[in-house]
């Protein structure tokens, strides 16, 4: 596959303000030991739990050469961490999609899973590239510069409820051959997030916010696992409750806001030209605008000043305070966004939690 993380010049980039089978297949325990050996990814068991450390990595020749669509040009290298993550990523992701059983193409996959990944894949025609959004990963901004780009909004900062329908062109729309044409010539990207942080994101803001799923989903989650819970307004769902609820969720059937990036974006099926972190937005935000050559008045938007950023101490409050069997089931079924994306698996050992 070729090379998935390019990095970006920022001596040579615009200055630009920046907010803030069938089935997926999950890998056996030894098929996930030979992708984290593959991966120089270190990772320690202590108490039943996989703990975060750093994963040290000699860096090669590979990490400063890399083609991604820009020729032979040398990339400039970036600092030692973010090389590391990158090269773990790119290994991870070339040792999973590499088995006989991974889809090579969106035409590989169960006509569900097609349907749903070729619902997120947002197109720019003009700009000539392929945008997989993914829900509490800054996707509503993403959106917002599709439409600058595609002239329906005038400006990023336009003070307007976000439509995510209107006014965006979806792959899953256009004519099989269309569609192939793409993903076969276009710029692709994703941007992901730790796992854990997104789906806290997610709770936080659906079920302490929205009032559609309260009533949609928060009622039903209480009724089903609580004792005398049916008289609930759906508005009080604690995080073990939804965690309980996610466990039991079919991931295909799964609401976007919580089903696995893996689900949603395919990155087997897929080659991504780049996948971005939510964990360095500003920068990779401005290297995918640059690359795709958009106009210089176009940036990134600042992050709006209601929302509520889940910090570390905030994941480590909720993540200490559920129990511990909860999550560690629930890895299970995250457990290829943690690997393919280089995400630490959650420490949730006493002692951290002591802390």
């Amino acid at each position: 596959p070729r090379p998935l993380f390019p990095g970006g010049d920022a001596r040579r980039s615009r200055s630009r303000a920046a907010g803030g089978g069938g089935a997926a297949l999950l890998p056996s325990m030894l098929m996930f030991g030979v992708i984290l050996a593959s991966s120089g990814l270190l990772l320690m068991i202590e108490k039943g739990i996989l703990a975060q450390v750093k994963p040290p990595h000699p860096l090669g020749r590979d990490l400063s050469q890399r083609r991604g669509g820009l020729g032979d040009r040398e990339e400039p290298v970036g600092d030692l961490e973010e090389e590391v993550l990158r090269d773990t990523r790119n290994r991870t992701i070339r040792t999973v999609c590499g088995q006989r059983t991974m889809p090579r193409s969106v035409w590989d996959l169960p006509a569900g899973q097609r349907r749903t990944v070729l619902r997120h894949l947002l197109v720019s025609d003009k700009y000539r590239f392929l945008y997989c959004y993914v829900p509490k990963v800054a996707c509503s901004n993403w959106k917002r510069i599709l439409k600058v780009l595609d002239g329906a909004l005038e400006s990023v900062d336009v003070k307007v409820k976000m439509d995510h329908k209107s006014d965006l062109v979806f792959l899953a729309d256009m004519k099989p051959d269309e569609i192939s044409y793409r993903l076969k010539n276009y710029y692709k990207f994703i941007f992901v997030r730790n796992p854990m942080e997104r789906l806290l994101s997610a709770y936080r803001n659906k079920f302490g916010e929205i009032k559609e799923y309260q009533q949609k989903y928060g009622v039903e989650i209480i009724r089903r696992y609580r004792k005398n819970g049916g008289n609930s307004a759906g508005d009080d769902v604690t995080f073990s409750e939804f965690l309980r609820y996610l466990l039991d969720e079919d991931v295909e059937r799964m609401n976007e806001h919580w089903m696995p990036i893996y689900n949603l974006c395919q990155p087997c099926a897929v080659r991504y030209d780049f996948i971005g972190s939510y964990e360095r937005l500003n920068a990779d935000a401005n290297y995918v605008l640059e690359r795709v050559q958009s106009p210089s008045f176009v940036r990134f938007p600042e992050r709006q000043s209601w929302y509520k950023p889940v910090t570390s101490e905030t994941l480590h409050y909720y993540l200490c305070n559920t129990q511990r069997r909860l999550i560690k089931d629930l890895l299970i079924k995250y457990i290829l966004d943690f690997s393919l994306f280089a995400y630490p698996l959650p420490n949730i050992t006493s002692e951290f939690c002591r802390q």
